[in-house]
């Protein structure tokens, strides 16, 4: 039946999952035995599903055993290993709030999210590439020199008290995270005991989510939260126990966490890490060398795969689903990853971390027309509305406005910020994600920007996505950015930042030549460059904030003011 209006709420056919992840997590390894759970690619590591939850159960005894206990907050500041989805497992099953910590964070930064949610411990990797977080650590605690491992007092950091590194050698004042498991037992009593307290609305993850001002907010989940949309979003791909999962997306995102290990987890799937970060010819010799059924990426990351020189050398033929997600997924894009990379079943996904994430996703039978123009339909148990962002009004089909959802997957909250998780969540309950989207007649969603990245050019709304994806279609063009810039004149003016494809060297008169005719003359981008990459957030999103000021500085630009 055609919509009225741009409202759908999701199917309610399969029940929500209401045990706490642990538990579930312990009867699906009951179930699968001997069958391979994870496999680390970089790490040289594989696990069956009983040698995971014998780690799990050991490194959960671990903690409790080191003074920790339900409710506490534990830091992890690492890339993807095997330890980060033991720390993800085990904090779950003795009600310990898991803190993601950014890889790409500071000294202030981490100290920040630190103190703000309290962590009492942290396990972090030593160092990687230009990074040296043990470095970081030793600067804002000082007192780590000469302290026993478990009994920091920091002046900058008063409630951390342990410090667990991933490395191979002794650091003062830290344990080594191979000498904490040691301290913990399997079928610990303890472990048990504090398990059968907790209950699905329990908070059990933080992750910081940074909007355009401010310092970052602790978006803080549950385990019914996390552990239903890993489920429904597993259902959307078809997994089952026969799939083989490549997840060179980062832990401490959702896409990573939820997306990946628990679609897994809760389908019986096998996890496979390429790397311990995104590396375009590691993953595609995972997929290869373990034979990977699906496999998820941001587009850039899919682009940087497809355009890799060695790229043919690669048997992508057992690959059948997985998730672009992250950012909006270029049409051009789409259709080379379905077509060279024999990814027919691949699905976008729509969310953002306050929403466990997921609220939209298309399916593996979703119409190959809908899966490159939409970010599909709602999820189950799950509404979602567009409505005019002036007065709230939900919109007719095809009008764009502010997308926001309700149901199990919004937030508990935003940790320790009362004010800020109600500007977020109002009264009835709807979460106001900020993207701008439509709805067609059928409940197929398609988002066309954030509400602070439409560009007003002399009166006239312009939606930077629909040039990008017009743009994709040139034939020198391999990845493409628009934003809005200061004009004196009109408001606003248009600029293209373009990755030109290997090869070629396209020229602004070709990309203007190429729009003529096509699209308004006020959507052909006034200022165009030709760059070799995008500023990218860790998780491969583009920061458009800083085209923008880079542009701004380049040409002398000034903010207009307005009346």
């Amino acid at each position: 039946m055609a919509l009225s209006t741009s409202y759908a709420c999701g199917s309610r056919e399969q029940p929500l999952i209401t045990q706490t992840l642990g538990d579930f997590f312990d009867a699906m390894a009951a179930r699968q035995g001997e069958r391979e759970a994870l496999v680390a690619c970089h790490q040289q590591r594989r696990l069956s599903w009983n040698q995971l939850a014998r780690e799990v159960d050991v490194l959960a005894s671990a903690m409790l055993r080191s003074g920790l206990a339900r409710g506490d907050r534990v830091g992890i500041w690492a890339h993807n290993c095997v330890e980060w989805v033991l720390m993800q497992l085990a904090t779950a099953k003795v009600g310990i709030v898991l803190v993601n910590i950014n890889p790409a964070y500071r000294v202030a930064e981490v100290e920040y999210a630190l103190n703000k949610v309290g962590c009492k411990a942290l396990v972090l990797m030593p160092e990687f590439r230009t990074s040296d977080y043990l470095g970081m650590m030793r600067e804002l605690a000082p007192e780590l020199a000469h302290c026993a491992p478990g009994e920091l007092h920091a002046a900058r950091l008063p409630q951390l008290r342990l410090l667990v590194q991933l490395g191979p050698t002794e650091e003062p004042g830290m344990l080594r995270f191979e000498s904490w498991m040691e301290r913990g037992v399997a079928g610990d009593p303890q472990v048990a005991h504090t398990a059968a307290t907790l209950g699905p609305d329990d908070p059990i993850n933080i992750q910081f989510t940074s909007g355009t001002t401010g310092f970052p907010k602790g978006a803080t989940l549950t385990h019914g939260n996390i552990l239903n949309n890993g489920y429904f979003i597993g259902e959307a791909m078809k997994l089952s126990e026969q799939d083989r999962l490549c997840i060179p997306v980062p832990l401490y995102h959702c896409f990573g966490m939820v997306l990946g290990n628990l679609a897994c987890i809760t389908h019986g799937a096998t996890i496979v890490y390429p790397n311990s970060a995104f590396d375009p010819l590691l993953t595609l010799q995972a997929v290869q060398a373990e034979r990977c059924t699906g496999l998820h990426g941001v587009p850039t990351m899919f682009i940087a795969m497809l355009d890799h020189p060695r790229f043919r050398e690669f048997d992508m033929s057992t690959l059948r689903t997985g998730i672009m997600a992250g950012s909006p997924c270029p049409v051009e894009v789409m259709k080379r990853v379905v077509s060279d990379m024999h990814l027919s079943q691949i699905t976008i996904a729509y969310g953002m971390t306050e929403t466990s994430p997921v609220s939209c996703q298309s399916s593996t039978d979703t119409p190959l027309d809908r899966r490159v123009s939409t970010v599909g339909q709602v999820q189950p148990h799950l509404e979602v509305k567009i409505v005019d962002p002036a007065d709230g009004r939900t919109v007719e089909p095809g009008v764009a406005g502010e997308l926001c959802t309700r149901g199990y997957s919004v937030m508990h909250g935003y940790w320790g910020d009362e004010q800020r998780t109600r500007e977020a969540i109002d009264a009835e309950g709807w979460m106001h994600t900020g993207d701008l989207a439509t709805m067609d007649a059928e409940g197929y969603v398609n988002i066309v920007g954030r509400i602070k990245d439409m560009v007003i050019r002399g009166g006239e709304n312009i939606y930077p996505r629909e040039i990008e994806e017009f743009l994709y279609r040139h034939p020198m063009v391999q990845d493409v950015q628009v934003v809005g810039v200061p004009d004196a004149k009109y408001g606003e003016e248009l600029c293209a930042w373009i990755i030109p494809r290997p090869g070629t060297s396209p020229t602004e008169q070709d990309i203007r030549g190429f729009c003529q005719g096509q699209i308004a003359h006020y959507k052909i981008p006034r200022y165009i460059r030709f760059v070799q990459g995008f500023p990218l957030t860790i998780t491969g999103k583009v920061q458009k904030f800083k085209i923008r000021d880079e542009m701004k500085e380049q040409l002398g630009l000034q903010e207009q003011r307005t009346a």
